[in-house]
């Protein structure tokens, strides 16, 4: 059975095969909309996006760039492979610096990524909150970041994760409202006021 295109429109969607897709299909699926991801097996189409998570991309990987160690990067919207059935696209990725081939590259894997962080948006508030920190610890990535807006005044909070290794689970070790300052995974002191993000 084939997927029926919408009237006026002159695509196809893709079906599914037996199993579901992976990663290798994310990668050669021709006509996929940019910042396709893969969860599960399922592919995972991104809504129009807000702009309090543009901006706040651009104040994290501002604050990150100064403080990021010269062994590490910080890369936005990059697949990271978990494994063969999962292709997330984390907001953030603080990755290895040897992990970085050429400008061509589309993907990292797991054990180049440091510290993976998502900005919540309501589209894809239940992925954000369990389905990706979920999968990001199961596959060994040590540090997640998970942001989002609080108050009234609608102003950013970042909540900070270490994965456990006994639990293989992330625990929180801290919310941070105005100035996002924490040793690990290595010394950051970042503006995170909604001053700060009006400023961009």
């Amino acid at each position: 059975m084939t997927a029926e295109p919408f009237a006026g429109h002159s695509s196809r969607w893709p079906v599914p095969p037996q199993g579901g897709y992976t990663v290798d299909d994310l990668f050669t699926l021709p006509d996929l909309p940019p910042h396709t991801e893969l969860l599960d097996g399922s592919l995972v189409f991104v809504s129009p996006r807000r702009r309090f998570r543009a901006k706040m991309i651009d104040l994290l990987m501002t604050g990150l760039r100064a403080w990021i160690p010269a062994e590490f990067k910080a890369e936005r919207e990059m697949t990271v492979i978990l494994d063969s059935r999962n292709g997330p696209e984390p907001d953030i990725s603080v990755v290895r610096s040897d992990a970085i081939t050429d400008y061509d590259q589309t993907r990292f894997h797991a054990a180049d990524v440091l510290l993976a962080i998502e900005v919540v948006s309501p589209d894809s508030e239940a992925r954000d909150r369990d389905a990706k920190p979920r999968k990001y610890a199961e596959a060994g990535i040590p540090n997640f970041w998970l942001v989002d807006m609080a108050g009234t005044d609608h102003h950013p909070v970042v909540r900070v994760y270490e994965l456990d290794p006994v639990s293989k689970a992330y625990a929180l070790t801290g919310i941070h409202h105005d100035r996002l300052k924490t040793a690990v995974p290595f010394p950051v002191d970042i503006d995170i006021t909604g001053d700060a993000l009006a400023r961009l």
